[in-house]
């Protein structure tokens, strides 16, 4: 059994990843983020679900700007380019992403 804050508190505007569960279709991580100030751009190939569990972000995705909060979701399509703008402090998410056909 794991315990998703059970974890290591990455550098200043950096991440962690921590994979809890896997298979061919889909892969569940916990993301530590702490205090981000630098804008990082995603597009994976595949389709994501997050769920903030602690902290605030800010997300940018067909130019509009999420802030979420603990307790909000955001479901980013597949090869959807999105911008982590910035972290308030630590913040803990649960990620689900869905693929087609993983393929490792």
């Amino acid at each position: 059994m794991n315990n998703i804050f059970d974890f290591e508190l990455p550098e200043l505007d950096s991440e962690h990843f921590y994979t809890q569960f896997e298979n061919e279709k889909v892969s569940i991580k916990t993301i530590v983020s702490n205090t981000l100030s630098t804008p990082q751009t995603f597009q994976q190939e595949c389709e994501e679900w997050v769920v903030v569990l602690q902290g605030c972000a800010k997300i940018k995705m067909d130019n509009r700007v999420y802030k979420l909060k603990k307790g909000d979701t955001l479901f980013i399509p597949k090869n959807k380019e999105h911008t982590l703008l910035k972290t308030k402090k630590t913040v803990v998410w649960l990620a689900v992403y869905i693929y087609d056909n993983k393929e490792e």
